[in-house]
């Protein structure tokens, strides 16, 4: 029985976070005992959007380390030094390339948030149009993005910042758009991918990878070479769903297994 597509990215669209699970168990007794910095990096990329290009102003990311997770206390926000602020285009940043955004060195512990503060020159294009994109003004301290990662000290932390520019930006019904962040943090220690190719290349099918646990990865097929790429999902097995644009019709891949650090490659998907 088919799932419903919309069903789900409807109520997937109502989160803006999701939360990544660490490889190490959460010991408040380990992260006493662990003394010194550990290093972060922080790399944003995109799931594509049927858009012209869409514009993030990235001002700067802060993490909260701390024993406790507790984020309401102050000290434990650390703005990471090596940030790259600028403006953005997601759609540069599609089906497995990235751009590192921040890094720095901090204290070992528990990382239980992370904050992206966007600045005010949001923007996307739509048929060669540029349109403001507007930001809810309870976002103006920053997006939020729940973690539960355990820091060590010593090592180098790699995370992904999935900015989903396809759910992230909802029209207004008196015109304009609103950019409501639909974020999904991961690292590929802890998760795994599925790839593959879509023919023809003129079906420009949307992709979906769901679970029976409610874990779900969308993006689209590659305009000019049909490869798409389904990055953060946790092991498991998936039904993989595509959707091209009209004539073509959809179809569905079920039982595409996932594991941790693996890239499921998937036989070339013919849509008739």
């Amino acid at each position: 029985m088919r799932i419903n597509k919309h069903l789900i990215i409807a109520s997937l669209a109502l989160l803006s976070t999701l939360f990544i699970s660490s490889c190490e168990k959460d010991d408040d007794s380990q992260v006493s005992n662990n003394t010194g910095n550990a290093t972060v990096k922080f790399n944003l990329t995109d799931a594509p959007a049927s858009y012209d290009a869409v514009y993030i102003d990235v001002l700067e990311v802060k993490v909260h380390v701390s024993n406790s997770g507790d984020t309401s206390n102050a000290d434990g926000w650390i703005t990471l030094p090596n940030t790259q602020p600028g403006i953005y285009n997601l759609l540069d940043f599609q089906n497995g390339i990235d751009t590192l955004i921040a890094s720095g060195d901090v204290p070992a512990g528990k990382v239980s948030q992370i904050r992206l503060i966007l600045g005010p020159q949001n923007s996307v294009v739509v048929n060669g149009v540029s349109e403001p994109l507007k930001t809810p003004s309870a976002q103006q301290s920053g997006l939020k993005l729940k973690v539960n990662y355990t820091l060590q000290a010593g090592i180098v932390y790699e995370f992904w910042l999935d900015f989903d520019a396809s759910r992230s930006i909802v029209a207004k019904g008196n015109g304009g758009y609103n950019l409501k962040p639909v974020i999904r943090v991961f690292t590929k220690n802890s998760t795994g991918s599925i790839d593959g190719y879509v023919s023809p290349i003129a079906a420009f099918s949307s992709v979906l990878a769901y679970n029976a646990a409610g874990d779900s990865a969308s993006g689209m097929s590659d305009t000019a070479s049909g490869y798409f790429l389904l990055s953060g999902l946790n092991p498991a097995s998936y039904t993989v769903e595509f959707d091209p644009i009209s004539p073509y019709m959809a179809t569905d891949t079920m039982g595409v297994n996932v594991a941790t650090g693996v890239v499921t490659h998937l036989d070339t998907i013919r849509i008739n």
